[in-house]
């Protein structure tokens, strides 16, 4: 790769004048650190964006699936579909170049993914794993500039508005949109709708970058009930703010951390590619914080707006809602006492602090 050459060079000059060098880098981009292992002094260490929960498979599925003791496993989805073959021999081929990592980091918490976290321990060749995240804000700081929505949350009921936005990599169908802003109508619950004008296209189908269109009066009808923002949405604010009780998400897992930790915001989970489906199962199944809007196996088929309807009423206006919110709460709360000191996140990052520095 064309980065290689400079990264390389800079290393042997880092590597010649330090004791140590640390070199953190994508796991999907071994290859532009592959040199180090050749230089004295420097230590690499692979960061995943991907859960543990989503890797484990991974890797496990690599290796044939080997027992592991009498863990009950959820049902992992199948792969198929999920990403493109392209990028999947990419990313094969930059795991050859993990082989020589010196540990593992991941954005996550023990408090979330902990047995999971202590699985991957297991067949993971003896490399040690660090959970040193959310890398998120756990709070938000107050700013001079406020989005106009937060205006518009803060005259709303405390966990009233149910929050959908699928991703910048997300590009829906002219009849999918129509189904979705015709299933929020008809649940009268309040809601901001992030429709980004998707700048790239369908990544799968290689269709060109096209408007989100609404029919034409949909706005105006929904104009008490609901926001549509096209533009760009302050994701982590809307999450953390009170009248925020829900969000419909692709589970993209940046998305799925800032919901839990900022706040304790369960999820319709919609999964559309990569490690999606494997997050909405965990969302759902293992943490059980969220509910199902479209099931992997049934990817291909339009969602009608009677199940956006109803993902959106069970997700806000039952019972069922209302235990993923204090179960998410219970883990909100968790994630932010494993902060303080001698609390299990604050350990890990000491322990990897104490790694590197010894």
């Amino acid at each position: 790769m064309h980065l290689r050459e400079p990264v390389s060079k800079l290393l042997q000059s880092l590597s010649s004048q330090a004791e140590r060098v640390i070199v953190i880098h994508d796991s999907l981009m071994g290859s532009v650190a592959q040199d180090a292992i050749n230089m004295p002094n420097v230590k690499r260490y692979a960061f995943h964006i991907f859960s543990v929960f989503n890797n484990f498979d991974y890797f496990w599925e690599e290796m044939g699936r080997p027992p592991v003791g009498d863990f009950q496993f959820p049902d992992f989805p199948s792969i198929e579909g999920c990403i493109l073959p392209a990028f999947m021999d990419f990313h094969a081929a930059q795991y050859e170049f993990l082989k020589f990592r010196d540990g593992d980091i991941y954005n996550t918490s023990r408090v979330i993914e902990g047995p999971y976290v202590e699985l991957l321990e297991r067949i993971n060749g003896g490399k040690k794993v660090w959970a040193l995240g959310p890398l998120n804000p756990l709070a938000i700081e107050k700013k001079d500039f406020r989005h106009s929505c937060m205006e518009w949350l803060d005259k709303q009921e405390p966990n009233s508005v149910i929050y959908v936005s699928f991703g910048s990599l997300t590009t829906l169908t002219e009849e999918q949109i129509q189904q979705i802003a015709s299933g929020l109508e008809q649940s009268k619950q309040k809601f901001i709708w992030m429709l980004r004008d998707a700048g790239k296209g369908n990544i799968f189908d290689g269709s060109e970058a096209k408007e989100g269109k609404l029919e034409n009066g949909f706005e105006e009808r929904v104009k008490c009930m609901g926001l549509v923002i096209r533009d760009w949405a302050p994701q982590l604010e809307i999450l953390s703010h009170p009248s925020t009780g829900g969000f419909m998400s692709h589970c993209g897992w940046n998305s799925c951390l800032e919901s839990i930790t900022l706040g304790a915001v369960p999820i319709a989970a919609w999964p559309m590619h990569s490690d999606q489906p494997k997050n909405a199962v965990y969302i759902t199944e293992v943490l059980k914080v969220g509910l199902v809007v479209k099931d992997w196996a049934q990817r291909k088929s339009l969602v009608s707006a009677e199940v956006v309807e109803n993902a959106v009423r069970r997700l806000m206006q039952t019972k069922e809602g209302d235990e993923m919110r204090e179960r998410a709460l219970r883990l909100k709360n968790a994630m932010h006492e494993s902060m303080d000191e001698g609390g299990v996140t604050g350990m890990e990052r000491e322990s990897f602090i104490s790694h590197i520095t010894k």
